[in-house]
């Protein structure tokens, strides 16, 4: 391949660890507006998200670009595949983000404080872990810490179940307040859904070193 080739391929390998970083922020920023119950912090995460979804749509227009002018191979070919796929997850990441930060001016308006008997703590510091190991992976093509990846998320689901349980027994207990307790499930939701994006993204990590889908406990 030409010095042009490998430019442009260089060129997305910044792109996509730069969305990956701010995508991180997004998710950092919710987690602690929802905390602080920071209704202006939570705006701050909603008014970024056009930025990252701009940057998913010249990623993909790039990757699309260079495969239709230089009809890459192999390893070359198997990393734009990945790219494009890890580029939605990300995207898909930073509506997570959104959707905890859009919870905070209900919770605000109809809770006296943050102290709610909802701790968020653990599973969103796990969370985030699982999210920053796997950007970790990609930038170092690092197979163990894509593996551990995909081996870790079935933690992040349990402290989902432990929610859902939880949230129906405040229900049952108080019916008035259901809509309060929704959005705390649905930050919860969330949260599980960025694990399973994180685990896509550890998934694709794998396949661009190992040259096999590992998806769905296969190896094809």
């Amino acid at each position: 391949m030409t010095i042009h080739f490998h430019r442009e391929m260089e060129t997305i390998k910044a792109q996509i660890l730069r969305l990956g970083a701010l995508v991180e922020e997004q998710l950092f920023l919710a987690i602690k507006a929802v905390e602080e119950f920071d209704a202006e912090l939570a705006q701050t995460v909603v008014s970024r998200d056009d930025r990252i979804d701009q940057m998913e749509v010249e990623v993909e227009e790039e990757c699309l670009k260079v495969m239709a002018l230089h009809q890459p191979v192999a390893i070359d070919l198997r990393l734009l595949v990945a790219v494009i796929k890890i580029n939605s997850d990300l995207e898909r990441i930073g509506d997570m983000a959104v959707n905890i930060a859009e919870t905070v001016s209900f919770l605000k308006a109809h809770e006296k404080d943050s102290r709610h008997g909802f701790d968020f703590r653990i599973m969103a510091e796990r969370t985030r872990l699982l999210f920053r190991k796997s950007l970790d992976s990609l930038v170092n093509l690092d197979e163990d810490m894509a593996t551990d990846v995909c081996a870790s998320d079935d933690e992040i689901d349990k402290l989902h179940r432990q929610m859902y349980g939880l949230v129906e027994e405040r229900i049952q207990q108080d019916p008035t307040r259901v809509g309060v307790y929704l959005r705390y499930l649905l930050i919860s939701r969330n949260l599980e859904r960025v694990g399973d994006h994180a685990t896509n993204i550890a998934e694709d990590v794998l396949y661009m070193v190992k040259g096999r889908i590992v998806r769905h406990n296969l190896e094809v």
